[in-house]
């Protein structure tokens, strides 16, 4: 009974954290402003980061595209807005970004 109350103990916190980060990185989307023009689940002035999920989902390079295109910019993709760079967005904070965007769906 207690190693049964340790593994329900266990997961939970694992769950805790798991969502914990989910939360995370969508508050570091929102600090960095990448939802004044992008949401969740539905296009605003750019796309859905669930359309860019299902878009560049068996791009195994995707990634590292995604992540340039966060702090050069890029245009053409998804119409003719273009998404301006940047700076503001270090590497790091762009692959964090990047990977929450590809693992929504």
């Amino acid at each position: 009974m207690t190693s049964l109350r340790i593994t329900s103990a266990l997961i939970a916190s694992t769950l805790a954290l798991a969502s914990g980060a989910a939360f995370a990185n969508a508050d570091l989307a929102k600090a960095k402003n990448c939802l004044a023009c992008h949401a969740v689940d539905k296009k605003l002035v750019g796309p859905a980061f669930k359309d860019v999920a299902a878009k560049y989902a068996k791009d195994a390079g995707a990634a590292d595209k995604l992540a340039a295109k966060v702090r050069a910019g890029g245009s053409g993709v998804w119409g003719q807005i273009p998404m301006p760079p940047n700076p503001q967005v270090s590497a790091e904070e762009a692959a964090t970004l990047v990977k929450w965007v590809l693992s929504q769906k």
